[in-house]
């Protein structure tokens, strides 16, 4: 892509919530031999949890056989004890996508994260560069004070950003009190420049299931998961070296099985922060320019209509914009 001569290269975004039904979309879509084929494409996984190695299940990342035959990037590129951020996922975003442009193919960002899809819609905010000194001394007192101390303290400061960031955190809780500390600004001061990036000509969908549909098809993907063999996952992975402040299991079905030591109480946890990050999301990505929102249940009249709105867009024969 050449930005200078005013290219803007075409990406296809599909917001889906968890359980939605968004790889089995994307499957007939884009996969070679799906149904409703329309274009060569790659996908970019938007999921902040599939970019950990042996996180497989409680993440719910799509098959092998699935990945052979359409590939899937930003899948399994950390080690659980690594740390992921939006600016990270942003930046590695884009590189796909130039890649996947360059090879004559569709790039399409796909994902349940709603924070990913809409800073990657509209860019990073301009927060200040990470002081190596302050942020050692923000990691010490979480290690000495405990997390809820300076989740308290957020709070108090920077009220809008704490109800983003979930109180066990501790990344995200040093980053926004060091933005704070640095700047004098709150996180949430710091604003996104009105409009979509101009490099990328976007077609954003979003999938709404009807929300008991969801929710009950939530509740039957954790049992799937538990059936499959979730707490052995877990198991290996500790095993493996990683803990329970390992980044990774920060994740919704990880660390439930450390804060509940009842097994039953764990899994219903999971059900219910699931809902409950499910309806989040949906409030990251509403008014978003351009969206078009499918109010979807996985039927194949619904898939029928994505597809004859894509080609309505798309050239049948090329990977660019008709």
């Amino acid at each position: 892509m050449d930005e200078t001569q005013g290219t803007k290269l075409p990406v296809i975004v599909i917001f889906a919530p968890t359980a939605s039904g968004k790889t089995a979309l994307t499957k007939e879509l884009f996969a070679p031999g799906g149904s409703h084929f329309i274009l060569n494409a790659e996908i970019i996984s938007a999921d902040s949890q599939a970019v950990y190695k042996g996180m497989d299940i409680g993440t719910a990342k799509p098959e092998p056989e699935l990945r052979k035959i359409l590939p899937h990037h930003l899948i399994d590129i950390l080690t659980p004890d690594q740390q992921y951020n939006v600016s990270d996922f942003v930046n590695d975003a884009d590189c796909a996508c130039r890649d996947i442009y360059a090879r004559g193919k569709t790039p399409v960002v796909c994902g349940g994260t709603g924070f990913y899809i809409r800073n990657f819609l509209y860019g990073v905010a301009p927060t200040p560069v990470s002081d190596p000194v302050l942020r050692e001394k923000l990691k010490a007192r979480i290690a000495t004070e405990g997390n809820a101390e300076l989740y308290k303290e957020l709070q108090e400061i920077d009220p809008v950003s704490a109800v983003k960031i979930h109180p066990n955190d501790a990344y995200r809780i040093c980053r926004a009190l060091e933005v704070y500390y640095l700047s004098g600004k709150t996180r949430s001061e710091f604003a996104i420049k009105p409009g979509l990036r101009p490099q990328y000509d976007f077609t954003f969908i979003v999938l709404e299931p009807p929300r008991d549909l969801l929710y009950e098809r939530i509740n039957q993907r954790v049992d799937q998961m538990i059936e499959q063999g979730l707490e052995d996952e877990i198991k290996s992975l500790l095993k493996s070296g990683y803990t329970k402040d390992s980044p990774g299991f920060k994740a919704i079905g990880y660390h439930e099985w450390f804060e509940y030591p009842d097994r039953l109480q764990a899994i219903e946890a999971i059900k219910h922060n699931s809902r409950k990050y499910a309806k989040k999301q949906f409030i990251l990505i509403r008014n978003i320019s351009g969206s078009k929102i499918v109010k979807y249940e996985g039927k194949p009249e619904q898939i029928n209509d994505i597809n004859l709105y894509l080609k309505s867009l798309y050239s049948a024969t090329s990977f660019s914009l008709k």
